[in-house]
């Protein structure tokens, strides 16, 4: 999993994340990529609802299919 220090988070503009509160960060492909990984585990879980895995899936791809752009 990536790391972004307290710091780093803190100075994420809130559209740099994919659930409001600011929960899972997405600044990037590579925190993209974890946060689908991560979301898929909580709704499995039932730590997230699908409208919530829905969102952050969404947001994911399109910060995944700019970057390869």
């Amino acid at each position: 999993m990536s790391k972004l220090t307290t710091e780093e988070r803190n100075a994420l503009p809130d559209d740099a994340f994919a659930l409001p509160g600011r929960r899972y960060p997405i600044p990037d492909a590579t925190h993209a990529r974890d946060a689908l990984a991560r979301a898929s585990e909580m709704l499995h879980r039932g730590n997230l609802t699908q409208e919530e895995y829905d969102t952050i899936h969404a947001k994911a791809e399109d910060v995944l299919r700019r970057e390869r752009m």
